[in-house]
């Protein structure tokens, strides 16, 4: 039995299987949530503890913060994500009326794509007569490999917004913690910078890992931006109340 190219295709590609990390946009909103909830109530309930505040006032204006704080990222990542969507129709829709008005012109632009491949006139001939007799194919090369345009999923916008805002809240839970066992505020802010600088540890170099940089590079670098920030804030606050 003779096997043809696309059984040789189809079992190529059963046996290899390519591990490439797909969740790239889902990790970048975690990432926003978790980096934002670490350190802006970190900052805050340190600067608190530096005006000689009580734990339940620091607790309940950090809590405050951390809702308000949630409900601001979480609507920040949906417009930007609705934005995004908007973006690609607009585009989408002046593609096609290229396409219609001026094929011509269009047909040229993918040779001229294709050429920036190293691929001569006479090769990617075909492919443009190819996709020319195809439209919608036509048009998801255009959008993808003329204007860099992926199509957005339609429920991205409020995946975006509740992934933000529940890594927004989890991150901004740590510093507070010991603030809910410890009554006063300068003994709790000792516990809540160790808390949260390990937990700004364990989140550097887990973003490390997962965006491709240098896990223990990631980790210090997120450790030293809470770090300052909660240094800042503790030093105004008792500047400004000695």
């Amino acid at each position: 039995m003779a096997v043809t190219l696309e059984d040789e295709k189809e079992g190529l590609l059963n046996v290899h299987t390519e591990k490439h990390f797909t969740a790239g946009k889902v990790v970048r909103d975690i990432i926003i949530g978790v980096s934002d909830g670490l350190t802006v109530p970190f900052a805050l309930a340190a600067g608190l503890s530096g005006t000689d505040a009580t734990s339940a006032i620091v607790l309940t204006a950090g809590i405050a913060e951390v809702v308000a704080g949630a409900i601001s990222m979480g609507l920040g990542g949906y417009l930007a994500a609705k934005s995004e969507a908007d973006h690609y129709d607009r585009e989408l829709k002046r593609e096609q009326e290229e396409i219609i008005a001026v094929p011509e012109t269009e047909a040229a632009e993918v040779g001229e794509i294709l050429a920036e491949y190293g691929i001569e006139a006479h090769e990617y001939a075909p492919v443009v007569n190819a996709l020319s007799k195809n439209p919608q194919a036509w048009l998801d090369f255009m959008m993808k490999f003329e204007l860099g345009l992926e199509k957005p999923d339609p429920r991205r916008a409020l995946h975006s917004a509740m992934t933000i805002a529940v890594a927004y809240i989890v991150g901004g839970l740590v510093p507070l913690v010991p603030y809910m066992f410890i009554r006063r505020a300068s003994e709790a802010v000792l516990f809540s910078v160790m808390v949260t600088l390990v937990a700004l540890l364990v989140f550097g170099y887990a973003k490390g890992h997962f965006t491709g940089n240098k896990p223990f590079r990631s980790a210090f670098e997120t450790a030293l931006i809470g770090a300052i920030a909660s240094a800042a804030a503790f030093g105004m606050a008792k500047a400004f109340n000695p």
